[in-house]
């Protein structure tokens, strides 16, 4: 029961955050929703962080790990809102906004991963 608790705490934090980053930056580019894209890019940099950091130097609980990598940055992160503004801009016929969001958006999220790897690997 605690681990859920961690869990839903986590994410309760991480949602509301990406709340108030996607209410104050999705309106500044019609079609592409920077807000989204954001928390998207920042919750992999923060969650390849924690968990490199834990792997490097065994810093993070098993409990903290679920609070910060699964409920926060869970909650922070936002693919189901990110396929559903997906699927809206083919249904509007936006394909350039489409690809260029959807390939900027993995792309940019893979290497963020990977450099809060590497940051936390050399910290």
């Amino acid at each position: 029961m605690k681990q859920i608790l961690l869990v839903f705490i986590g994410g309760g934090f991480g949602s509301a955050l990406r709340y108030i980053i996607s209410k104050n930056l999705n309106s500044f580019y019609p079609n592409f929703f920077l807000g989204t894209f954001l928390s998207n890019i920042l919750g992999c940099l923060l969650i390849g962080i924690l968990l490199g950091l834990s792997a490097k130097e065994k810093i993070l609980t098993q409990n903290q790990t679920l609070l910060l990598a699964t409920g926060f940055c869970g909650g922070f992160t936002t693919f189901s809102t990110f396929a559903l503004e997906k699927y809206n801009l083919l249904k509007t016929g936006e394909l350039l906004y489409f690809g260029f969001y959807l390939l900027s958006s993995i792309i940019t999220g893979i290497l963020a991963v990977g450099i809060g790897i590497y940051i936390s690997k050399h910290v």
